[in-house]
């Protein structure tokens, strides 16, 4: 092999090299990356101050999407205060997120009973509702699962329902999926990058 071919090779190896080192790589996501995603575009409820709400209102923070009830006995409440535990984490950047809590109990979570239950959490979280009509096309576009149980012939029935939490980057678009019981580090961990334009 000739000097000359040898350098041009040498050459056209090490462009390739820099090409690869410089080209954009993933970020490694601690929860389920579901960027992409053909669902979960957005919703029209009203939060606990009786102020109408959609995903575009929160467009410039990192959003946190929960399905569950106020009288869910224990992963409603620990799913709240582990992302209470993240806005902690998160330090300055908390003021960057907001959490949504979207009651697929309707019926029994009034207005006013989220507005009692949600800020208690952390008073930046937000609690929506809607009617039984639009709750069900919500949990649809985010293809959540919820149905009563127990005694439902009245009012001290339970509601079963899924558990994850959705995440929406600064830009609106559904990144992430968060299985219940998920550490408040990991979360807060992915949030930072997302925060962080990734």
């Amino acid at each position: 092999m000739s000097r000359r071919l040898f350098q041009t090779l040498t050459v056209a190896a090490a462009a390739l090299v820099l090409a690869a080192c410089s080209g954009e790589q993933p970020p490694q996501f601690r929860n389920t990356d579901i960027t992409g995603a053909d669902y979960g575009k957005g919703f029209e409820l009203t939060d606990h101050t009786g102020t109408e709400r959609s995903l575009e209102d929160f467009r410039g923070k990192v959003v946190t999407v929960f399905f569950g009830f106020t009288q869910c006995p224990d992963v409603c409440p620990s799913s709240l205060a582990t992302m209470s535990d993240v806005m902690r984490e998160l330090g300055a950047d908390a003021e960057r997120v907001q959490v949504l809590f979207i009651t697929v109990d309707p019926e029994r979570d009034t207005q006013e009973l989220l507005a009692n239950y949600v800020p208690n959490f952390d008073e930046r979280f937000l609690g929506l509702r809607g009617d039984a009509e639009q709750t069900g096309t919500v949990a649809k576009e985010f293809k959540v699962f919820y149905q009563k149980s127990g005694d439902t012939s009245g009012m001290n029935y339970t509601i079963d329902h899924s558990a994850g939490t959705y995440v929406f980057d600064p830009e609106g678009r559904l990144r992430l999926y968060v299985r219940h019981a998920e550490s408040a580090e990991n979360i807060a961990a992915d949030l930072k990058l997302l925060l962080a334009g990734n």
